[in-house]
């Protein structure tokens, strides 16, 4: 069971964009750090457990080529293994920041123009990132996708050969599966059905991909092939997180809800095997984005749009 904590105000709406939330977290500062994307900006906030807000910063889309000011489409912590960044992308570029938000570190504009593709052409584009400093270089671009990416999912392949480590997904609701190395290879691809796939989550080698149709797929990333079909949710996915160290996985949705599951695997068979664990309803919340506050899924938090907080659960 989880319930209601302090909610976290928020300066203004979170947008209606899916995957609209952000977790960084810090044990060893007892901080969390919060992003949520508004229009052209983006709110970053650090707060104590007991949800008291410590910090506020706000962050605006470089504006770049064209004459309109540029909406934010994301804000995501990216956590490498020597480094933290903070990346903001939208219709013009990418930028990277510190962690905090302080100093960028890096703008890599996008093409623009009528006849040039941009962020909708389907492109992942691949950096390499130094330990430290601004020196970072756009290495690769991979090209398996044919309509706009909506979300990306990576997982440690801890040195394994032919483990698949990264995943895909487009408005088509085409998969890509991938495995890292100085060059990525595609090993293989898992064909939509008709409707988006907003979100992805990959964990041991398991994939979990949320759809347009309310549906949670979870798929075995080695061979592509479908495990489970969960008729999760009534209306569109709009978030999916996994807790890595519990095995948990969290669905949100445009119908208000918030659900968690437990995946694991058959002892016998190897088979992917899923169980609900709770579900939350965000009365009257069109909901936008949802993760978990921890790696063990102890505590999570939602936004919604035209709701002007950020609201946390924890478990009983």
């Amino acid at each position: 069971m989880f319930r209601w904590e302090r909610s976290i105000p928020l300066r203004g709406s979170a947008a209606a964009l899916c995957n609209n939330l952000s977790v960084l977290q810090l044990p060893a500062r007892n901080l969390t750090h919060f992003g949520v994307v508004h229009g052209p900006s983006a709110q970053l906030l650090s707060a104590a457990p007991e949800g008291v807000p410590l910090a506020q910063r706000q962050l605006h889309a470089k504006e770049g080529a064209g004459v309109s000011p540029p909406l934010i489409t994301q804000v995501h912590w990216c956590v490498l293994p020597f480094r933290v960044l903070l990346v903001l992308t939208s219709h013009r570029g990418i930028q990277m920041y510190e962690s905090d938000g302080s100093t960028m570190v890096y703008w890599h504009a996008l093409d623009s123009g009528d006849a040039t593709p941009g962020t909708w052409s389907g492109r992942v584009l691949v950096f390499d990132i130094p330990a430290k400093g601004p020196n970072i270089v756009l290495s690769e671009e991979l090209a398996g996708h044919q309509t706009p990416i909506t979300d990306i999912a990576t997982e440690p392949a801890q040195g394994q050969d032919c483990v698949a480590d990264m995943v895909t997904a487009d408005d088509s609701g085409l998969l890509c599966v991938w495995r890292s190395g100085p060059e990525f290879t595609l090993l293989t691809r898992i064909p939509g059905f008709g409707v988006p796939c907003p979100s992805v989550q990959l964990w041991q080698g398991i994939i979990a991909a949320g759809y347009g149709n309310g549906q949670v797929h979870l798929y075995e990333a080695t061979t592509g092939n479908l495990h489970v079909q969960i008729n999760a949710h009534a209306r569109a996915i709009s978030a999916l997180d996994l807790a890595p160290e519990a095995g948990k996985l969290l669905s949100a949705a445009e119908d208000t809800f918030v659900h968690i599951w437990k995946l694991s695997r058959s002892p016998e068979s190897s088979y992917i095997e899923v169980e609900h664990c709770h579900g939350e309803c965000v009365s009257d919340t069109q909901v936008c984005g949802a993760r978990f506050c921890d790696s063990s899924g102890s505590s999570f938090a939602v936004t919604g749009y035209d709701l002007a907080e950020i609201r946390r659960f924890s478990s009983v």
